[in-house]
């Protein structure tokens, strides 16, 4: 009876042990996408927002009512390692009014023989300042396909949200830097 006992008491164990296990399992799986919802959220890491063009007048409404604070905003481009793409912006730095809508515009140009597809990585620093960072539209919405030797101007629109002069943390920010990275999109057929 003590060995039934003792097997019965393994086999709980054995069950117990292979459910955390795949439980773990699954957490490894889910904590990038997770870890990412929570950085575009919260701006967590210098993750920038996506706005609405609602969300853009709302913030220029504040800023007409008589506000004026300005930040510096520098713009940052890099390209990873093998890729052969010139990539920067028009202009490094600008000064911009809190809660209105302003544009950056960087080039790139492919300086292969063949199209590439890249997609564009960012970050804002100081990371406190991600959330308040939010981008209209922008280039790194989705993944851009130069032809060999072409070259192109590519947009930003984005406002900083007047809600930043509110934190602590990041009301006393003088200056934002809005970095980017562009990649090799990875071949679906690969």
């Amino acid at each position: 009876m003590a060995t039934a006992s003792l097997h019965q008491k393994n086999r709980r164990f054995a069950i117990l042990f292979a459910g955390v296990a795949l439980g773990m399992l699954g957490l490894g799986y889910a904590a990038v996408p997770l870890y990412q919802m929570f950085c575009s959220v919260t701006g967590f890491g210098g993750t920038t927002q996506r706005a609405t063009q609602g969300d853009a007048d709302l913030a220029a409404q504040f800023a007409k009512s008589g506000a004026g604070h300005t930040i510096s905003v520098r713009f940052d481009a890099n390209v990873e390692r093998n890729m052969p793409w010139d990539f920067k912006p028009v202009q490094v730095k600008d000064t911009v009014t809190i809660g209105q809508r302003d544009i950056a515009v960087f080039t790139a140009r492919n300086n292969s023989d063949k199209p590439i597809t890249g997609t564009a990585t960012f970050n804002v620093e100081p990371e406190q300042t991600g959330a308040y960072f939010n981008k209209i539209q922008c280039f790194c919405f989705t993944e851009q396909t130069l032809q060999p030797g072409q070259e192109v101007r590519m947009p930003v629109l984005y406002y900083i949200d007047p809600a930043i002069l509110n934190d602590e943390n990041a009301k006393d920010v003088e200056q934002i830097t809005l970095s980017y990275t562009f990649h090799e999109a990875e071949d679906p057929a690969s």
